[in-house]
């Protein structure tokens, strides 16, 4: 007898159907699984076997061929036990009941319990909108799950649980809606602006990249307050909404880093150590493409502190994602995209000793060791970034002067509202913020007076500007002019964004 059952594998962020078939037919004991499995799935075998044996359920002693179609599709993870294990009960006659409609996800445990499972929402996504509506998966990922609108979720803790509800005898109950309670939970936590002491430049260019999505470079000695800046920066970013949460969350959830809650509710703030290598930045693998650093980080930030520190292959890969905000993986496993769209802020010291520059300390090294040493950051990666600022140290004075600095409550007050100019001058349009606009837009959006145009000649000419350069600088410019609730770009907003390009000027390409 041949029996079917429905489930779903992943292939990134993308899941692919996968229709498991069980065929119990006379002969001697055997027990194969085809259809392209890796070593997980044909491990399989032994973990349902000895659940379906412990869950005080009859495993049939015949010849058993388990075919996961389509056959040319590779089949990896443990999501495939339950379906399987369901699909030989219904061939061996153990179970009636009809499963045309149900897709089936979870791992096994050789004692019949079910284990969470990886990539539920992309799974569960990717299914409704081939039609399914009801899925069955373990009690685990029962939170994740309920994100999910238009579907019927029921979570087993066994697979006893699982065989109880479909013949009728045992209904599991149905998982609730938890998407409508979804609270943007977007934490100030220990670092706000109003802890960093001075530095009105520093938190000023700080304010403009977060409203328009742009990159940061902050220059400056050790204990200049880089490090903190950069750490306040999730206190004044906007407010994640829903849809932004579940593709934050679907790749969170393929990685394997999703909390308790089921959601990301906040938006992410990754900071891998120098020692990080192109792999773990970008992602990939031996088998499985895993999603990466700058991937966790879509739609958040990601920190790199002490820039030059990074190996330079690994941040010229950077330079793709920073301009597509999406990252494709080439591995013998497979071909995989990823979401990349993030932004960077990136810390460094202006020499070895860290003094370069400064106005209170002085700088021993040699001229050649500073060229060395900003050599290590490509003038291409550097043409990426849109704001590039020098910080010096704090005066004491500042340090303890009890006036108190302004929070981030209200910087994020003035982001929100130029986010909102932002997300309905790009309504039905593929950018979301002016960082990400393209040619078409920037020429749109961007357009500038006569007398504003002079202004971004002499910049371009005297500073030896890229065409990318200027193309950004004119992005900045918008936003600014966003800021201050503006339709035009002005002189002066055009000004201050050519001021935030002044660091490395000369080594521009």
């Amino acid at each position: 007898m041949i029996a079917r059952v429905q489930s779903y594998a992943l292939n990134g962020l993308e899941g692919v159907p996968v229709t498991v078939e069980a065929d119990v037919t006379n002969g001697l004991p055997a027990y194969d699984v085809v259809g392209l499995p890796d070593a997980a799935v044909k491990e399989s075998k032994e973990r349902v076997k000895s659940a379906v044996k412990n869950s005080a359920l009859s495993f049939p002693s015949h010849k058993i061929i388990v075919n996961l179609a389509p056959a040319y599709v590779k089949k990896e993870g443990t999501a495939l036990d339950l379906p399987i294990a369901i699909s030989i009960l219904l061939a061996s006659g153990c179970l009636q009941a009809e499963v045309k409609n149900t897709v089936f996800f979870g791992e096994l445990a050789l004692n019949g319990e079910l284990r969470p499972i990886h990539g539920v929402l992309p799974l569960i996504i990717a299914a409704r909108d081939k039609g399914f509506t009801e899925f069955i998966l373990p009690k685990a990922n029962a939170k994740e799950a309920g994100h999910v609108r238009g579907v019927t979720t029921y979570a087993a803790a066994t697979l006893k649980e699982v065989v109880g509800h479909l013949s009728g005898q045992a209904p599991l109950q149905k998982v609730a809606e938890t998407y409508l309670n979804f609270s943007k939970e977007q934490g100030q936590g220990a670092f706000d602006l109003a802890f960093v002491k001075g530095q009105p430049i520093a938190k000023r260019a700080l304010e403009v990249a977060v409203a328009g999505g742009h990159n940061l470079l902050l220059v400056g000695p050790p204990g200049s307050g880089k490090t903190m800046l950069a750490r306040a920066i999730p206190s004044v970013m906007p407010d994640l909404r829903f849809d932004e949460a579940l593709e934050i969350t679907k790749i969170h959830s393929v990685a394997g880093t999703l909390g308790e809650e089921g959601i990301v509710s906040v938006r992410p703030f990754r900071t891998p150590h120098h020692t990080a290598t192109t792999v773990s930045l970008c992602g990939g693998g031996n088998k499985t493409v895993h999603p990466g650093e700058i991937s966790l980080a879509h739609g958040g930030v990601l920190f790199l502190d002490e820039l030059p520190e990074y190996n330079r292959a690994t941040l010229e890969a950077l330079r793709q994602p920073l301009e597509d905000g999406v990252i494709t993986i080439s591995r013998s496993g497979g071909t995989v995209t990823y979401p990349a769209s993030f932004m960077l802020c990136a810390s460094m010291n202006p020499c070895p000793c860290g003094n370069y520059g400064s106005a209170k300390r002085q700088c021993t090294c040699k001229p050649s060791d500073i060229r060395k040493y900003r050599a290590k950051i490509s003038g291409p990666l550097l043409d990426r970034i849109d704001i590039q600022v020098e910080v010096d140290g704090v005066e004491y004075d500042d340090l303890v002067r009890k006036q108190a600095e302004e929070p981030s409550v209200e910087v994020k007050k003035r982001v929100d509202a130029a986010r909102m100019i932002q997300r309905s001058r790009f309504e039905g349009l593929r950018p979301k913020t002016n960082a990400e606009m393209g040619e078409k837009e920037t020429r749109e959006f961007c357009a500038l007076a006569p007398e504003s145009e002079e202004v971004m000649r002499a910049a371009f000419e005297s500073m030896n500007l890229s065409a990318r350069a200027r193309s950004r600088i004119l992005k900045v410019a918008r936003t600014i002019a966003d800021l201050e609730l503006c339709e035009e770009i002005s002189a002066d907003h055009l000004y201050e964004a050519i001021s935030y390009r002044s660091y490395g000027a000369d080594d521009e390409r």
